[in-house]
């Protein structure tokens, strides 16, 4: 039994040098950690349990740098709770896709879904590999994300160029973390692309993490180092459930539930026409100023991320009036839409913190297809069933403020409005020009009219008064109260129970 278990032994102390020494040497040379190294730094000390290490095609004749098939797969606990997680391992066969390799990512996948784990999967691989065995299937990760998909969190981080087949599993999970200068995807490199079509254009620049992170939108997080990616995985697990069948978990609140939230009034400038960074007002009234923001490079005109309210995670979606005013836009409308259903498969309630002006008109737009993607938003929320509460700040334009959960027909359980609340179709300028212009143009002084009439339309329609005597909206609140209000809302509201709750899946957008 003695020479057996130092059998054992060997083996185990090959499978932990990968590919070999050298090639880890490389690996850090490009200050980049090994497959082992990254799950040592994500989970807790200790608690990872590895399985398949020894999986080889032809196990007696495999090779010393061949054991685990360039992935290792297994489970752990991040802040005590049980995930699981794969990493290839890009020192062994660059960390390819053969068939073993895809088996051992198939049942990783397969059983988070099944015992109501989170998934994390830490990308390393040049794609498939070239093999005999080709014609053996084992699986598809395709496949295995899909039926997981609303089941479990599913959470990818991109650490190393990664291209192809490779690219296209990361793409089915909900979220992906890229890291400045090792992360790479793309689906035809630069060389392929300079034979097909002429144009030069390097690795980064194709694929980077700035790339997806702020022109493509196919990443949610762009990170300066692997470590920190790593902790930012750890801290968005934090916010989520295990599962669908979850809710998500409470920490200890340090900050107090009834907290006036004094200055936020002052953050808004009474000129309509003037922005301000709806960041200030998140900071103030959630939990420790704490926000997790999630796309904040791309379609910048709408902010997503998670945050707490007395201890409990929810999902924020508020307008940014720094960018386009806060108007709606072909990527806005995905990002926001794509949010909203992964917040309703995993019973996160939604908060809409509201000041848009509509969508953002033009040729370009039209052509984009905003009629088609804005449509998106408006199944996301009227499909959602978990609790949402609207805050209007400032405008409530149009069609927009359907489109961000302003209208209590699609579904909204809660419309407050602040007293700086502009409720119309349009703004009072355009409304006047449109009802009153034969008048105008009839008039001794047209500029004085107009003032004189936007003024009156201003007072009578405008203000959260107006909508509060029509039931269009459900209170108006002082600034100082929305904590208050937040808290007291969603307590009601987490005992909601809605016939129309049905599982879904968290379909890429």
């Amino acid at each position: 039994m003695e020479e057996k278990t130092q059998v054992l032994k060997d083996l185990r102390e090959r499978v932990a040098r990968g590919g070999g020494q050298a090639r880890i040497d490389k690996h850090h040379e490009q200050k980049k950690l090994t497959a082992r190294e990254r799950i040592d730094k994500l989970l807790d000390p200790g608690s990872f349990q590895e399985i398949f290490s020894l999986a080889s095609l032809d196990f007696s004749l495999a090779k010393e740098d061949s054991l685990g098939d360039g992935v290792v797969t297994g489970h752990g606990k991040i802040d005590g709770r049980l995930v699981c997680v794969y990493a290839q391992d890009a020192t062994i066969m660059g960390g390819s896709v053969g068939v073993i390799h895809r088996f051992k990512v198939c049942h990783t996948i397969d059983t988070a879904a099944e015992m109501g784990a989170p998934l994390i999967a830490l990308n390393d691989s040049a794609g498939e590999r070239i093999q005999k065995e080709m014609q053996l299937t084992h699986g598809s990760n395709f496949f295995s994300y899909t039926m997981a998909s609303g089941k479990v969190p599913l959470i990818s981080a991109i650490l190393g160029n990664c291209a192809g087949n490779a690219v296209y599993g990361a793409a089915l999970t909900d979220f992906i973390f890229m890291v400045d200068g090792i992360s790479h995807m793309t689906i035809t490199g630069p060389r392929v692309i300079k034979e097909t079509t002429g144009e030069d254009i390097s690795l980064e620049d194709l694929g980077g993490a700035r790339v997806h992170t702020e022109i493509s939108g196919c990443a949610d997080f762009r990170c300066s180092s692997e470590e920190e990616c790593l902790q930012r995985i750890r801290k968005l697990i934090g916010f989520l459930p295990s599962n669908y069948r979850e809710f998500p978990p409470r920490t200890p609140p340090k900050d107090d539930p009834n907290r006036l939230v004094e200055g936020l009034e002052k953050l808004i400038p009474d000129d309509r026409k003037k922005f301000y960074d709806v960041h200030k007002v998140i900071q103030k009234i959630f939990d420790e100023g704490d926000f997790f923001e999630v796309k904040r490079g791309f379609g910048q005109s709408i902010v997503t991320g998670f945050a707490r309210l007395d201890g409990y995670p929810v999902g924020l979606v508020a307008n940014q009036p720094r960018f386009l005013s806060g108007s709606l836009t072909v990527d806005s409308s995905d990002k926001e839409a794509r949010f909203i259903r992964f917040c309703d498969c995993f019973n996160l309630p939604i908060v809409f913190l509201i000041d848009v002006p509509g969508y953002f008109p033009g040729k370009d737009q039209e052509y984009k297809g905003i009629i088609r993607h804005g449509a998106k938003v408006l199944y996301a929320i009227s499909e959602s069933t978990v609790p949402k509460v609207s805050i209007i700040i400032r405008k409530a334009y149009g069609g927009g403020v359907t489109a961000m959960g302003g209208h209590p027909a699609l579904g909204t359980d809660r419309i407050l409005s602040w007293p700086s609340g502009e409720f119309a179709v349009m703004s009072p300028e355009a409304a006047v020009n449109l009802v009153f212009r034969e008048e105008i143009k009839k008039s001794e002084n047209p500029e004085e009219f107009k003032k004189a009439k936007i003024k009156e339309y201003e007072e009578r329609f405008y203000t959260p008064y107006y909508s509060a005597a029509s039931l269009r909206i459900h209170e108006v609140i002082a600034p100082a109260e929305t904590r208050r209000f937040l808290v007291q809302t969603l307590e009601l509201l987490r005992g909601k129970i809605s016939p129309r709750r049905v599982f879904h899946g968290n379909i890429p957008l």
